[in-house]
């Protein structure tokens, strides 16, 4: 169970958090701008400017690559012009005509170090956020373009640097247009507003973390980059707050039967003012739906509306009406969102924080 009440006690929230977990979440807008920095030293703009390679491989490691990914492919959309490949390692037909992009917190994934020599190799162009030190970025050293950790955040919280190293080089080849400041700036915006000074009623985070607390999530993205979002929501809830979340687009949920129709009985049994105890018994009443939507137009404005009538009670997340900007810069806010109110919940339960914190294997 966790303690609801710690969330709006600042003094308490300080206390618990003994390794800082909530100001690493808020160097997401940092952890962009280094990113940017280190391109530009580095020179990616050479490489990748305007250039439209054979392929785009995006390597997927443990962690937050996958999610990444799908959000690469997702935000580039199928008219895209170059083929995206998303693949665990890096295949043996690459060539000087490939671009090949892959993060890593792990500086001993030999894998990844077979791959990232294997790119360097056949002259791939590469693009690896890693440490600067171990297998992996000894597998690059010369022919790869590193951009290691410059803002020092614990393992687990790099999904800024690696998002941002994935839409700043497809944009240097003009397959995206972001503008990658004002990430940044919605990122700190974001921050500043999950602040743990900031009470729950006015702090997005606080408040999501709130509705999820003590319930099974339901993550369904009504657009194929927010089901990429959800997915990176379901590992920094599991990652954090040792949540067990349903993720998934919406159009698949509606074809696992039982659970939509529990999850319609759900939102449409219980109103906000009804007493929780009258629905103990009722199972559905600890699902908890999460309705996330990234893209605008009016296919996402038809899409949200004939989710709401289905699941009218459902929560219902779309950063646009917030935030405007691009579908690059939503994504990366309601990432940031679920990052923090996993934080919160776990310092609330106890998973995270004080001497007890659970660290991950292999990192």
């Amino acid at each position: 169970m966790a303690d609801e009440s710690l969330l709006d006690d600042p003094a308490r929230l300080s206390e618990v958090d003994t390794e800082g977990l909530l100001r690493a979440g808020a160097q997401a807008g940092a952890q962009v701008r280094s990113v940017i920095e280190m391109a530009e030293e580095r020179d990616l703009g050479r490489a990748l400017r305007d250039f439209r390679p054979r392929a785009l491989l995006l390597v997927t490691r443990p962690g937050h690559g996958r999610a990444i990914a799908d959000l690469l492919v997702a935000l580039l959309g199928p008219a895209c012009p170059v083929p995206v490949v998303v693949t665990d390692e890096v295949p043996g037909w690459v060539g000087p005509l490939d671009v090949v992009i892959t993060h890593t917190e792990d500086p001993g994934d030999r894998v990844l170090a077979e791959s990232i020599g294997r790119a360097t190799r056949y002259g791939a162009t590469t693009v690896l956020t890693a440490p600067p030190d171990g297998p992996v970025a000894a597998a690059g050293a010369g022919k790869a373009f590193l951009l290691p950790p410059r803002v020092p955040v614990p393992p687990g919280f790099a999904f800024p640097r690696a998002l941002a190293t994935g839409l700043l080089a497809v944009n240097m080849m003009g397959l995206l247009r972001t503008d990658m400041g004002r990430v940044a700036d919605e990122l700190d915006k974001e921050a500043e507003k999950g602040h743990p000074a900031h009470e729950s009623f006015v702090n997005p985070a606080k408040s999501l973390a709130l509705r999820l607390a003590d319930r099974v999530p339901l993550l369904w993205g009504l657009d194929p980059a927010a089901t990429a979002v959800a997915a990176h929501a379901r590992h920094v809830l599991a990652a954090h707050a040792g949540f067990v979340c349903d993720v998934g687009s919406y159009a698949d949920a509606q074809t696992r039967f039982a659970l939509h129709r529990a999850a319609v009985h759900s939102t449409s049994g219980q109103g906000i003012f009804d007493d929780p105890d009258d629905f103990a018994g009722d199972p559905t009443a600890m699902l908890r739906v999460q309705l996330l939507a990234i893209s605008s137009g009016p296919a996402a404005d038809a899409a949200q509306h004939m989710a709401a009538e289905t699941l009218p009670g459902a929560d219902v997340l779309v950063p646009a009406e917030e935030v405007g900007a691009d579908e690059p810069t939503r994504a990366a806010v309601l990432a940031l969102r679920f990052e923090l109110a996993a934080l919160y919940l776990g310092l609330a339960a106890g998973t995270i924080g004080g001497s007890g914190r659970y660290a991950p294997a292999g990192v």
